[in-house]
């Protein structure tokens, strides 16, 4: 069997592929080292120690102390990132696992992650690594020239930054990115969308396509389940749509916290009002997890609900996550009706997308499809 029908079959029945540390080109260590340590993009000095303007957190650190996110610290008066070529997961994942409907579907993406997040969120997936830092987690030894080379070696087109908060390892994305782009490589960020304005710019020219998480669209519901603030997230998704990333947002709805219908309601409005009708939208369904196991999973009626919203209020492209058998993870035509891309889990059962246009009635579909 050859190696790629090897990986298809594998992501056909588990949705991706943990690699192991002998399979990548790089070797495995459990401990941050000193060339993991670089000086960190945007700081500067202020009177009670150094900034960190990476994100809205803005953490002021005084010698030895750890950011927010547990991979930046201060040594020597300068701020330096822990998480510079040791991610603590790197994966192959289909494109639409991220959840990317709308780009490049069908296609491989190199998935990376070092540990650490900016944000808190009660309900969080992959707290075992988002919630340490990286001298907590056993670590890949990958450069990003080694990532690049990865990406190409499994006949990936993308290098996806995701699972844990990749704005908290900003200089290893940017220079990961910077890499693949000048091999003919796209670039994917899968954030909370967590990010100061300056920095974003900066990243925008090397990424190609967004997943936003927007947790919430309450202010108050934001600080008690993430610790976080929304209008940051809602400047980052502007951000990005103004500067030619393409972009797809997901909503989890987790019950009694994100799953109120007035507030998908106001939420739907304004992305329309701001431009966003032809932005995929994807509800993702909550299952019990981390500091909210209490909780039962999101009911199926609840998401269609906020499905149907969603469509009524002008949103083009509505998709439910986590929910197997939906009606709702194939792409339609928004002039015609008639199916498009047909979705089953993770995989594509057919294709009705010519050139960026709907074969049937020749109009043209929103996405990244070649």
């Amino acid at each position: 069997m050859k190696k790629r029908e090897f990986v298809r079959r594998c992501l056909i029945t588990a949705g991706g592929i943990s690699l192991c540390p002998a399979s990548l080109t790089g070797l495995s260590q459990p401990q941050v080292r000193s060339k993991n340590y670089r000086p960190a993009l945007f700081q500067e000095e202020t009177a009670k120690g150094i900034m960190c303007n990476i994100c809205p957190n803005e953490c002021v650190l005084k010698e030895g102390e750890l950011s927010d996110c547990r991979n930046r610290i201060v040594k020597n008066g300068r701020l330096y990132t822990m998480a510079y070529g040791n991610p603590c997961a790197a994966n192959l994942d289909p494109v639409e696992k991220k959840p990317l409907y709308h780009f490049m579907p069908s296609t491989l993406t190199f998935s990376i992650a070092t540990a650490g997040c900016n944000l808190a969120c009660m309900n969080c997936q992959n707290w075992t690594i988002s919630q340490k830092s990286p001298g907590d987690t056993r670590n890949y030894d990958l450069m990003p020239d080694a990532v690049v080379e990865n990406t190409e070696k499994y006949n990936c087109k993308s290098i996806s930054y995701t699972y844990s908060e990749p704005v908290t390892f900003y200089e290893y994305v940017f220079d990961s990115a910077t890499l693949a782009h000048e091999r003919g490589l796209k670039n994917i960020l899968v954030s909370n969308g967590y990010i100061n304005k300056d920095p974003l710019l900066k990243l925008s020219k090397v990424i190609d396509a967004a997943n936003i998480d927007l947790k919430s669209f309450s202010d108050k519901t934001y600080l008690k389940l993430t610790g976080g603030k929304l209008e940051p997230v809602l400047n980052t998704i502007k951000t990005l749509k103004n500067n030619g990333v393409w972009l797809e947002i997901t909503n989890l709805m987790v019950p009694e916290w994100t799953d109120n219908t007035d507030e998908i309601k106001d939420m739907c409005k304004w992305l329309v009002s701001n431009g966003f009708s032809d932005t995929p939208l994807h509800f993702s369904r909550f299952q019990p997890m981390y500091k909210l196991e209490q909780l039962p999973p999101t009911p199926v009626d609840v998401i269609n609900r906020a499905w149907d919203i969603a469509r009524q209020e002008g949103l083009k492209h509505v998709y439910i996550g986590n929910v197997p058998g939906t009606h709702a993870s194939d792409t339609i035509c928004d002039k015609c009706g008639r199916k498009l891309l047909e979705r089953r889990g993770y995989r594509i059962l057919s294709n009705n997308i010519v050139n960026g246009r709907c074969k049937f009635c020749d109009s043209p579909v929103s996405g990244v499809w070649a």
